[in-house]
């Protein structure tokens, strides 16, 4: 006659339910990191474009170098500095890791003048 011992069950789903809380709050941490590295692109791209239009009096071979000089200091790339008239579109690109996820390319726009 054989009994059927359940002794231990309840320790290896809470094991399973564990290993579950886990990878969500690694999940949720990644997106966390994704959106701030998003917002700091998008800070620098702000920033890049003031300078450009900022530097405008100087022309724009000038203004688009202090919008790449902003840029590179906050570890971003100028992907394109455009002027029409008085108002200078930047855009910015950054790699970025997310850990397992591997990298992602992050890009952000923006426009200043008067």
């Amino acid at each position: 006659m054989s009994h059927h011992d359940d002794r231990g069950g309840v320790t290896v789903a809470a094991c399973l339910a564990l290993i579950a809380l886990l990878a969500v709050t690694v999940l949720v941490a990644q997106i966390g990191v994704a959106v701030a590295g998003r917002h700091r692109v998008q800070s620098a791209a702000d920033l890049a474009a003031l300078a450009a239009a900022g530097g405008l009096d100087g022309g724009t071979a000038a203004a688009c170098a202090r919008a790449e000089e902003i840029a590179s200091r906050m570890g971003a790339r100028v992907v394109r500095c455009a002027v029409v008239d008085w108002d200078v579109t930047v855009a910015l690109q950054d790699r970025m890791s997310l850990g397992l996820l591997g990298t992602r390319l992050v890009r952000a726009e923006a426009r200043a003048g008067p």
